[in-house]
């Protein structure tokens, strides 16, 4: 393993991406934490002797170049993984979906990355060496009642990590999505009687952990998984491949 690589975990300041954060940080990887709570921020930058860099993904153009800018320059103007893993997650039915919050989802979920590896992607593809991963939902994949647009906007995301494979993996640059499945983080905990019922058909038959997502990326950017290209990884306990009952 390389322990002079560098990162950019989106969406880190808590949840999902502070556990990829630290794992990532397990490795000797110097990663940039983002999001914007500028206290848990600095406090996980500091955990990990990384660095934090605050990010509204739901800003401008301008705002998300300028924020992939300041990442590289932190990180001594070399990013050799970016994760995308920043998202956002209306959990209503379609009729009740406020515009703005569509805007925002829209904004967060494909915008950001989309453009982020349209900053990234090329530096890395000239060296010819970087990894980028992006978060999934296992409900990109199946149809539930509710929530239409997010998990439109996740399959966006698993098409996207297929043809950006496509157009950097033969200059070096691999290209994955990892999906979670129902993940319990600190910003679910109310819902966690329901995320029991959901996972308890499966063959886990329990809730994902943070760290089972973080595990999942620290493998796939790393040199063991070199021949892992435009696919999708289930780190789901079986709920989208199986049916208990």
């Amino acid at each position: 393993m390389n322990n002079h690589r560098t990162a950019i975990v989106t969406g880190s300041t808590s949840g999902i991406g502070a556990a990829i954060a630290r794992s990532l940080a397990t490795d000797g990887i110097r990663v940039v934490v983002s999001g914007r709570d500028q206290v848990r921020g600095e406090k996980l930058a500091a955990e990990i002797d990384g660095f934090f860099v605050p990010a509204d993904l739901a800003g401008d153009y301008r705002a998300l170049r300028a924020f992939a800018e300041e990442a590289t320059a932190r990180l001594d103007g070399r990013v050799d993984i970016l994760v995308n893993n920043a998202g956002i997650y209306p959990a209503t039915a379609t009729d009740a979906l406020a515009d703005a919050d569509l805007d925002a989802m829209l904004a967060v979920n494909v915008r950001a990355p989309h453009v982020l590896v349209a900053a990234l992607a090329p530096a890395m593809a000239a060296r010819g060496d970087g990894v980028i991963v992006n978060i999934g939902s296992w409900m990109a994949r199946v149809g539930i009642p509710f929530a239409a647009a997010y998990t439109a906007t996740k399959a966006a995301l698993e098409q996207m990590t297929r043809t950006w494979s496509a157009e950097f993996g033969p200059k070096g640059v691999r290209v994955n999505t990892v999906a979670p499945g129902v993940t319990l983080t600190p910003g679910n905990e109310y819902a966690r009687d329901v995320m029991d019922h959901q996972t308890a058909g499966t063959p886990a038959g329990m809730v994902i952990s943070p760290e089972d997502i973080a595990a999942a990326v620290r493998f796939v950017t790393s040199d063991a998984a070199s021949m892992i290209h435009g696919t999708t990884i289930d780190v789901d306990g079986g709920i989208v491949t199986t049916r208990l009952r």
